[in-house]
């Protein structure tokens, strides 16, 4: 059956929305430039016949009737001299229109002083770093004028730097890292700590630009997003990074999202991912997260190293075939899932060579979900056992070919025991929580170009796919509907887009309707 393309206000109503906002903000802008001699005359006789109003309810009611034959003699006069009506309207209108200007003091075309002394003390921070003894006309010197080096600057409301565009030397080295990084501490240092910081370096012009980015939407919970089959959303990062965005529901609104979105399949140039992180940081959120999308078109094997149950609510939904929590049940999920992959693999060669279409059988996605795969290479050492991690070298290696998919999530302390086919074939990385400078280039293969942050909320962290751009994520709340400390909204969420139970495992039924009932 022919899949029926999206509705345009979905794949591109943000865009609309936006230019048609666009549209009528500059129509208003111009209709109040047109209309802004009649807006300022009107506002000046509403203001003259305030003060009216005002003055004739001051004055005492033996004085209100000399006063009404004065206005009266004054308009008999006006009326009797020649031009007298002309000259009367053109002083009510000069009158009407020095009372209605505008009254607001005009924004100083500087900055204030605090402003200057922060740009001045930046200034003086960057000398050291920017500036040569042998060069003879030094932008950056002690004592030199800030003017010459910034550019641009804009302050936020509390009188911190929010934009900062500066020129530097030509002689600076801004293509080793080790050059930036010490720059772009020193500004995060000296423009206030606690927030994060894009920098945009230009190096055919000499330019760097700072800009203090806003914190991530943490409020989106899990739901259906509007994806294709073979794209999962990781997260949601800044709406400059991606040319795309969701629709997503936020209690009874809906806003539109950036997403981070990961393609598999077998046009996929990074079918396997790898995250990182560190206790707490929402690494088994997010491969809950990519679970429930995964089973609407495929699939799922879950092994679990940690072994706290993670994965339960999983446990005997359809399309779901196996949690494992023990050693020798993840080795023999990880063997029957490299012997399905070389049947796949034989099956699709012998359909091509045949000219048919690929089977039935080997269409829909398999998803192996290994959480925590280091947990079991002490346990199999000491029983004799292979690691677990040797039997995802074919799904690994021949995956792509075979829609076979894998997501392997390790915490950083643990990283040494990832086995070699996993760093060489799981070139999708997401990092979450906080971590060093050091492991994010590690772990995601560049350094990003923000500055990360030593307290940072669950799920949070940076995603590079391939040799793409590292970009910043956020992971929809995914949270074990099983745990206590889970909010009734997030729990029904999430049970909401589970599947239904296959009837095979009824084991978690009971425990599904204490917890939801509780």
């Amino acid at each position: 059956m022919a899949r029926r393309p999206l509705p345009r206000i979905l794949s591109n109503g943000g865009a609309q929305l936006a230019r048609s906002r666009e549209l009528a903000r500059t129509a208003a802008d111009n209709a109040t430039d047109v209309l802004h001699p009649l807006i300022t005359v009107t506002r000046g006789l509403s203001r003259l016949a305030s003060a009216g109003r005002r003055r004739w309810a001051e004055t005492p009611k033996d004085k209100r009737g000399p006063l009404l034959f004065l206005a009266a003699s004054v308009v008999l006069v006006v009326a009797l001299v020649p031009y007298g009506p002309l000259l009367a309207v053109i002083t009510l209108m000069a009158a009407s229109a020095w009372q209605g200007r505008d009254r607001a003091p005009s924004p100083p075309e500087g900055p204030d002083e605090s402003q200057t002394q922060r740009l001045q003390s930046l200034y003086e921070a960057l000398v050291p770093y920017l500036s040569a003894a042998e060069d003879p006309a030094p932008l950056y010197a002690h004592g030199g004028e800030w003017e010459k080096a910034f550019i641009a600057h804009e302050f936020d409301d509390a009188g911190r730097l929010g934009q900062l565009l500066l020129r530097y030397p030509a002689y600076f080295p801004d293509g080793e890292p080790a050059a930036r990084a010490r720059i772009e501490n020193l500004l995060a240092a000296k423009s206030g700590r606690g927030r994060e910081y894009h920098f945009a370096w230009d190096e055919e012009g000499n330019r760097l630009t700072v800009t203090v980015l806003a914190p991530l939407p943490t409020d989106i919970a899990a739901q259906r997003f509007v994806t294709a089959p073979g794209e999962t959303v990781l997260g949601f990062t800044d709406p400059s990074e991606v040319q795309r965005t969701l629709p997503l529901a936020y209690g009874d609104e809906q806003r539109d999202v950036p997403p981070v979105v990961w393609r598999t399949g077998s046009r996929s140039t990074e079918p396997h991912l790898l995250v990182m992180g560190r206790p707490g940081s929402g690494t088994s959120t997010l491969l809950r997260s990519i679970a429930l999308q995964a089973l609407q078109y495929g699939d799922l094997l879950v092994v679990e190293g940690g072994g706290t149950g993670e994965y339960l609510c999983l446990t005997g939904r359809d399309g779901v075939l196996g949690v494992e929590c023990g050693l020798p049940g993840a080795l023999a999920s990880l063997e029957w899932a490299a012997n399905e992959t070389e049947r796949r693999l034989i099956a699709l060669s012998h359909a091509r060579q045949a000219g048919h279409p690929p089977p039935d059988d080997c269409r829909r996605p398999l998803w192996i979900l290994l959480d925590r795969p280091s947990a079991f290479v002490h346990l199999a050492s000491a029983d004799g056992h292979q690691d677990p991690q040797a039997l995802l070298q074919t799904p690994l290696r021949h995956g792509r070919a075979a829609n076979v998919t894998v997501v392997v999530a390790e915490q950083l302390d643990s990283a040494d025991g990832l086995s070699e086919a996993v760093r060489q074939h799981a070139h999708a990385r997401v990092v979450l929580g906080p971590a060093l400078p050091d492991e994010l280039a590690a772990a995601l293969g560049a350094p990003p170009h923000t500055t990360p942050l030593a307290q940072v909320p669950p799920g949070r962290g940076y995603a590079r796919l391939g040799h793409g751009p590292v970009l910043r994520l956020q992971v929809p709340a995914t949270p074990d509907p099983y745990d206590d400390a889970t909010s009734e909204v997030d729990r029904e969420a999430v049970l909401a887009l589970l599947p239904p139970r296959s009837g095979v495992v009824e084991q978690a039924a009971p425990l599904e309707a204490a917890v939801a009932e509780g």
